[in-house]
């Protein structure tokens, strides 16, 4: 099975400009966030190509520079799927397409892996997702974030077969009881990573953005509301922390946590 990986990155964030060119410090000295974020799928051993895909010539010119592989999307592209989809139709004849989204450069390389695995062996999924399950000091991250009116982490909830029902940008499911730091919870913390089969890939700028992607602003959401199966693949931490950059503010966690890796 040949597999594409694609790292979206656009300037114009609405929420962070310019983020994926922000500089974080780690044991290896200072590195822009799409290039972090490039090294770590590169460590994916199950990937037979890595791009950034971008419709900024700042963008392309530094990742250039630093060794990647580029592909030059549309300004049109609404998210990090449809620059995908651009993407695969470019660079055809892979039998999976992985969205490693460009403000992720904390994703362990064993969670696209096993995201790739999980995808090739449900053959009634065509998308894959990773999630993972908070722990009370990860939880209550989430809770306060919503307290203070920022956006943290998504939510995911899945039936039995671990097929997606909702993601949200609030707290689901649900929970009243108090957690311990180190207590599992029933949250479960959605890894902004995606696995498509091309079929599936190549459908979904065709399909109008639904009321539901439009409120939660989730490209997810957009295979949900089209009715199409996606695969929830329960990835396990083995105590790396994990998060996005999704605000200013969460660079200094980010740069902790890259810390805490050497």
């Amino acid at each position: 099975m040949s597999v594409l990986i694609a790292i979206p990155a656009r300037y114009a964030s609405s929420r962070y400009p310019g983020k994926p060119l922000v500089s974080l410090r780690g044991p290896d000295g200072e590195k822009t966030l799409i290039r972090r974020s490039w090294e770590a799928a590169m460590q994916v051993r199950s990937a037979d190509r890595v791009v950034v895909a971008t419709d900024d010539a700042r963008i392309r010119d530094h990742a250039q520079a630093f060794g990647a592989e580029v592909v030059m999307t549309s300004g049109s592209a609404q998210n990090g799927t449809e620059r995908c989809a651009e993407v695969a139709a470019q660079l055809t004849g892979f039998d999976m397409v992985v969205n490693l989204q460009g403000d992720a450069p904390l994703t362990p390389h064993w969670f696209v892996e096993d995201l790739i695995a999980g995808l090739a062996a449900d053959a009634a999924a065509e998308i894959a997702t990773p999630v993972l399950r908070c722990d009370g000091r990860a939880l209550n991250g989430l809770l306060a974030d919503r307290r203070a009116g920022r956006v943290g982490g998504t939510t995911a909830v899945f039936d039995a077969q671990m097929h997606g029902l909702y993601f949200s940008k609030e707290v689901i499911p649900f929970t009243a009881q108090p957690y311990a730091d180190a207590d599992p919870t029933p949250v479960f913390h959605h890894v902004g990573v995606y696995a498509y089969r091309p079929s599936a890939l190549a459908a979904y700028p065709s399909w109008p953005i639904g009321p539901l992607e439009r409120l939660e602003g989730l490209e997810q959401l957009r295979f949900l509301e089209n009715g199409r199966r996606l695969l929830c693949v329960e990835v396990q931490a083995k105590g790396r922390q994990f998060w996005e950059l999704n605000n200013p503010s969460d660079v200094a966690m980010i740069e902790a946590m890259l810390a805490a890796t050497a």
